[in-house]
This record gives structure tokens, sequence and C-alpha cells, in this order.
């Protein structure tokens, strides 16, 4: 059916209107094979509190944006490529049903539809396009996500110190590697994550703490692995030097690891059914 509508005048307009929709601050989406399978509107759980907003399913990418006029005006546009996504369905909540979470390396999040048969027919389409794009490009699915961020409102105090209440006064913060919202003395180290973002990123102190032990972990059998090498040069001697680790005495205590915390009124439309 894609091959089929790929280079038709229909896929065309449709793609075309979806571009006018998001106007100038969205980026083109009409490329060569490209087909615009159905949209529909998702919940997202965003970090203030859960938002409208508008999916479009392409046969290798997922598009969304936040809605200004529902079918005239979308803006804050954002594109992920199928091939990174992983689903994973999550338990109905008090405030939230039908949810699962949209699992990629750069960022993932949890959404919900506005029924159980929706739920089902999203996930569907969106396993079948990626089954399909992976067998074709012979990809493994990917294994390294992104951790989804904690709401603001799943917890009134640090995650990490469990002491530190947040007020207006004291802001909540986020971990860029685990998602937990803490407090800004327990968060106040950067780490370079070149999968997230080029700049080094706000994480929590146990994270922290455990980068670095992955970072040395991995500078050490990269030594281990030029040794050999560096030894079949003659005059060659490696340079000294002390490396002192940054260290912190703020406290470690965890969160409970056994807390589940991720544990719309248009529903799906296909255009091509």
């Amino acid at each position: 059916m894609v091959d089929h509508l790929a280079n038709t005048e229909i896929n065309s307009q449709r793609i075309a209107a979806v571009e006018n929709c998001f106007g100038a601050s969205g980026q083109p989406l009409a490329v060569p094979g490209r087909v615009l399978l159905g949209e529909g509107i998702l919940t997202k759980e965003c970090r203030k509190k859960p938002k409208p907003r508008i999916f479009f399913l392409f046969n290798d990418i997922l598009v969304y944006g936040s809605i200004v006029i529902n079918k005239r005006k979308y803006n804050s546009q954002h594109i992920i490529p199928l091939e990174d996504v992983t689903l994973e369905t999550l338990p109905d909540t008090l405030q939230m049903k039908n949810r699962w979470m949209i699992k990629t390396s750069k960022k993932s999040f949890v959404v919900s539809a506005a029924s159980l048969t929706e739920r089902k027919e999203w996930i569907s389409h969106l396993e079948e396009c990626i089954r399909h794009l992976l067998t074709k490009t012979g990809r493994q699915p990917s294994t390294e996500h992104a951790a989804p961020w904690i709401p603001d409102k799943a917890t009134d105090i640090c995650m990490r110190c469990t002491q530190t209440k947040f007020s207006t006064l004291t802001r909540r913060h986020h971990c860029r590697k685990c998602g937990f919202v803490v407090c800004a003395d327990c968060s106040r180290q950067r780490f370079l994550m070149p999968r997230l973002s080029p700049k080094p990123l706000r994480v929590c102190n146990l994270c922290y703490r455990q980068l670095l032990a992955e970072k040395k972990k991995e500078a050490e059998a990269d030594r281990r692995q030029l040794e050999p090498i560096c030894s079949a040069i003659p005059g060659y001697e490696p340079s000294s030097g002390d490396d002192s680790d940054k260290s912190d005495d703020d406290k470690a205590d965890q969160w409970p690891a056994d807390t589940a915390f991720y544990t719309s009124e248009v529903s799906w439309s296909s255009f091509h059914s």
C-alpha cells in the first residue's frame, strides 16, 4: 500500500497540508517515498501537566506538535525517526488511561489515547511501520533509550536526598540521565552525553558518579587496547600524571527503586484504510 501511494497526488496534497499547518516554524516533510498514513490527537504527559498534542504518522517518521487551531495551525514541531522508536504499554493511573511510552535514544515520553481501541490502533500502526523500516534497512531495534522525565507533580520532595521540599522559591530540576525530580543541591553537576546533546547536561549526583565511573572504565579499556601498539613503537614512553575525579559528599539516599512512576477527544483517523 505504501509503495502504491508513495508518489500519488493525493498523498502529496495531504503532506503539503500538514506542512502548511506548521507554517514557517516547521521543517519540510515531503521527501520521495514518504507516505502520510494517519493522524490523531493524543494526550502527552508533559513536565507541568498533561497536554493535548497533534500526532502525524508517516511510514518513516512520527511528527507531533502543539495545537494552536486544530486542522489549521500547529507549532513546536518534533520529528522522530521511526527506526529509533520502541513502544511500551503502561498501566492506567487515576489521572490517565490507555497509556503507552514512546522511547527513543534522545527523548522518551508517555502518551494516552481517548479509548483502548484507539491505543491499540496507534500501537499497531506504529509497530508495523517500525517493523518494515528495520527489515528494509537491516538495522536492529534500538536498545538505548533516554529516560522519561518524572512529572513535577509526582513528588513534593527531592527524589534523591528525600529531604528538600519544593516550593515557589525552591525549584524542581530534572536529571537528564534518570529523569528524577531533584533539588539544586542534588543536581549541581553537568555531564556530556553526546547521544542527547552536544552540550553538558544537568545530572543528579548519583548519576554523575555512575557516569564518571563508566567513563573511567572506558578510558582504561582503551588504554589496554593501545598498550600492545605503543610498546611496539621504539622510544615510546607513556605520559604520567595523576587524574583527580571531582567528588561530593551529598547524601546518596535513593528514591525507592520499586516505585512505578511509569508503570483527547479526536481519535485515530487513517487516510488509507
